[in-house]
C-alpha cells in the first residue's frame, strides 16, 4: 500500500544551520503516527517542512503520491493537509466561531455547519463559548480551538504539534481522548509531534524517535513504550 505521507532524505535549513539532516518517515492512511524527541530535535521543523514553511533545501516530500516539497503553504493545505501549530496560535482578536471559520475558508460551504456541529460535540466547551474572543480563553480551550480550527478544513492528514503544552494534567488527558476519537471513529489520519512521549507513545500506531534532526529508531508505540532505551531518556524524569 502507498503511504499517504512519505519524507524522503529531508534537509531543512535555517540559514547555513541544518535543522533536518536525511529524515525518512511515512504515515498510511488512518494511522496515528508520533514523533518523539526532546527540545531541539527537529521536530516542529519537520512538520514545518511538510507544509512549505520553510521548505526543505533538499530530499523530497510526496502527498497522496504528488510531490509537494516546493509548492507554496496554502496550495499544500488545498490538498488536504491541516496544521494545528506548536503555540496555538489561534486569532486572539476574533471569536470562537471567527476562528473556525477561518479554518473553513478552504472547505466546502455546504458542509460548513455539519462540520461546526462536529466541532462542538467534540469540544463542548466551544460551543459554549462560540461568542467570546479566542485571547480570553484559557490555555486549553486555546488547545481545542487550534485544533478544531484545522479539523474545521476537513484534512485528509492533521499536523498536531505538542497539543499538550503547557496544559494541566487533567486537560492534556482531554485532549488525547479527542485525538484517538477522531482516529478511530472518524478514520483521520493523525501525525503526532508531541515531547510528553508517555501519552504520544501510548495512543500511536507507529512512531518515530527524533534526535539532532535525525531518526534514531522508529517501531510500534508500545513497542517503543517499553523500551528501556526510551524509558530511561523520555520517561524516567515525567
Amino acid at each position: 500500500m502507498t503511504p499517504l505521507l512519505t519524507v524522503s532524505r529531508l534537509h531543512t535549513f535555517y540559514g547555513n544551520i541544518e535543522a533536518l539532516k536525511g529524515v525518512d518517515m511515512e504515515v498510511h492512511q488512518g494511522e496515528i503516527v508520533s514523533l518523539i524527541g526532546s527540545n531541539g530535535a527537529g521536530k516542529s521543523t519537520l512538520l514545518m517542512s511538510i507544509c512549505g514553511n520553510p521548505q526543505a533545501r533538499y530530499g523530497h516530500i510526496h502527498f497522496r503520491g504528488e510531490e509537494i516539497t516546493r509548492l507554496p503553504s496554502y496550495q499544500i493545505v488545498r490538498r488536504g493537509i491541516a496544521q494545528s501549530p506548536e503555540g496555538r496560535r489561534i486569532f486572539p482578536r476574533m471569536t470562537v466561531l471567527e476562528n473556525l471559520q477561518m479554518g473553513a475558508v478552504t472547505a466546502d460551504p455546504a458542509h460548513f455547519e455539519q462540520d461546526l456541529e462536529r466541532i462542538f460535540t467534540l469540544f463542548p466547551r466551544l460551543a459554549e463559548r462560540r461568542n467570546q474572543r479566542g485571547g480570553t480563553l484559557s490555555g486549553g480551550e486555546q488547545q481545542m480551538l487550534a485544533i478544531g480550527r484545522a479539523l474545521m478544513s476537513r484534512p485528509t492528514l492533521l499536523l498536531l504539534d505538542e497539543p499538550s503544552l503547557g496544559l494541566a494534567p487533567l486537560v492534556v488527558k482531554q485532549i488525547f481522548k479527542v485525538i484517538e476519537e477522531i482516529n478511530r471513529e472518524q478514520g483521520m489520519t493523525i501525525f503526532l509531534v508531541e515531547q510528553n512521549a508517555y501519552h504520544a507513545l501510548r495512543l500511536a500506531h507507529r512512531a518515530y524517535v527524533m534526535v539532532s534532526g535525525r531518526i534514531i529508531m522508529t517501531g510500534p508505540g508500545r513497542e517503543l513504550l517499553a523500551n528501556p532505551e526510551i524509558r530511561k531518556a523520555y520517561l524516567e524524569a515525567s
